[in-house]
């Protein structure tokens, strides 16, 4: 069976956005679907003495080994000060020191979410820009503002943003199930 591995560019406890790919794993339907958290592979900043001296931290090589495994891949990223946060920015980083592209060249559905209006699409932005140099290879990116009134225990409570989510997780597998 084709993999997904889901993941959001946090590290923080209560994410919306960590919320968010929960709630867009429970949509994906005819493949397996692996939710990551980064609070379970810390790793310190990345620097190339330290990657020099200390080698690859264990946690990004699980990490790494973890998308290896995966056909394609859903991220939520969070915004801060109108770009990625530091954590996802740094196991990038780590994973683009790793053998081959960061995505594989393989097909990527981006989301964002914030309890503003805008939903994050600062990042979105940025995120679709520098990705497809990352190997990813996308299907769509959605930036999905106030959060509270859109997904609640994980779960889409807003229709119109479900069937938004929706249609972007069914191009994905299409999209996987053709390779």
């Amino acid at each position: 069976m084709k993999k997904i591995i889901a993941f959001s560019g946090s590290n923080s406890y209560h994410s919306i956005n960590q919320s968010l790919i929960r709630a867009a794993a429970q949509l994906v339907s005819g493949t397996e679907v692996e939710v990551l958290d980064l609070r379970d592979y810390p790793a310190p900043v990345y620097g190339i003495d330290l990657e020099k001296s200390s080698g690859f931290p264990e946690n990004m090589v699980a990490f790494h080994q973890k998308m290896l495994t995966a056909d394609g891949f859903i991220v939520s990223s969070p915004e801060h000060n109108g770009s990625m946060p530091a954590v996802l920015k740094n196991t990038l980083d780590w994973l683009s020191r790793q053998e081959g592209k960061i995505f594989q060249d393989k097909p990527v559905v981006f989301l964002s979410t914030s309890e503003g209006e805008r939903g994050g699409a600062s990042v979105m932005k940025h995120i679709l820009e520098i990705m497809p140099y990352r190997g990813a290879v996308i299907v769509g990116g959605l930036s999905i503002g106030n959060f509270s009134q859109k997904i609640q225990n994980d779960q889409f409570v807003d229709e119109t943003t479900k069937a938004s989510v929706l249609k972007l997780v069914d191009e994905l597998v299409i999209k996987i199930t053709e390779n």
